[in-house]
């Protein structure tokens, strides 16, 4: 799969995006969504990197990482989330998400693919700034900051499948 860079418009806001060719113009409404999701949570950005790639990244950090040999729609590693203060640092990390899985997802959920993208980079984020769903508990709270945060987050999703539709359409997928 060949990448290509958005560069970040704002020097002030050190997202960097990485997507397959042809979607660099989804890199706006990823980092919006992710400064709603920062916003929602209280927190600051830091440094973020998200990477929209393929199953076989996502399969070989899952296995790397995680002793899982599977694919997965996001992965999501905070770079200092075992700092003491983490969570009242500014939010730094990676964001990962399967392409694959955005598309399969959709269809199974009988969502668009910009809503099921979106979905994934607000459960990312949520990871990113501290939260989890190991305990039944952690798994409800996170459940309901994704749902509030896609809420208020319908129109970057409906720009993330228009801009999803114009790649697609210019032959610009695998």
């Amino acid at each position: 799969m060949r990448f290509a860079r958005a560069p970040c418009q704002n020097p002030r806001m050190p997202v960097s995006v990485t997507t397959p060719r042809g979607f660099a113009r989804l890199a706006p409404a990823l980092r919006a969504l992710l400064m709603r999701v920062l916003k929602g949570e209280g927190r600051r950005l830091g440094e973020v990197a998200i990477v929209l790639s393929d199953d076989e990244l996502l399969r070989q950090i899952n296995r790397d990482w995680r002793s899982i040999d599977r694919a997965t729609d996001v992965i999501s590693f905070a770079y200092d989330e075992r700092e003491p203060e983490a969570l009242t640092r500014p939010v730094r990390g990676d964001l990962f998400i399967s392409l694959d899985r955005v598309n399969e997802q959709a269809k199974r959920f009988r969502v668009t693919r910009g809503t099921e993208l979106a979905r994934l980079v607000v459960h990312g984020a949520l990871h990113l700034c501290g939260h989890d769903h190991v305990r039944v508990a952690e798994r409800k709270r996170m459940r309901e900051r994704e749902e509030s945060t896609l809420r208020r987050s319908r129109t970057d999703a409906r720009t993330l499948d228009r801009l999803m539709g114009d790649a697609r359409t210019n032959g610009r997928v695998r």
